[in-house]
């Protein structure tokens, strides 16, 4: 079965890429989102992912992408949870979070949710013992 190349197309080949399509004024808010991951998490590998910006360390650390009016943060569902009442203002489901564009975006937010997220994937996790 062949892949649709028009599809692949549209997926840019890196994060240079992907924030390179959007006007200036998003491209800073992108761009200082992504220097705000990397100090956090400067292990991480950066990619391309669900066509959006994506950080890996050992996992999907965080995603993000810009959209008409607002930019999406995804933390993963904990990442969520741990900060439920400081997102509490803004539209969020179970694995992200939107920061509208009219709006300041909250860096030190996303400076934290990384912090949590970094601290939760390099977490040594008990062995279950069996039985």
């Amino acid at each position: 079965m062949k892949s649709d190349p028009k599809a692949s197309a549209d997926i840019p080949a890196d994060i240079d890429a992907y924030i390179a399509g959007y006007p200036e004024e998003v491209r800073a808010i992108l761009q200082k989102i992504r220097r705000t991951i990397i100090k956090e998490a400067p292990k991480a590998t950066e990619m391309i992912k669900y066509r959006m910006p994506t950080f890996f360390l050992k996992e999907n650390l965080v995603h993000f992408a810009a959209f008409k009016n607002h930019i999406g943060f995804y933390p993963s569902p904990s990442g969520i949870t741990a900060f439920q009442k400081e997102i509490a203002n803004y539209t969020w489901a179970k694995g992200s979070v939107q920061f509208p564009l009219d709006s300041p975006i909250p860096y030190d937010l996303i400076k934290r949710m990384v912090q949590y997220r970094v601290n939760e994937v390099m977490e040594e996790k008990p062995k279950k013992r069996k039985a």
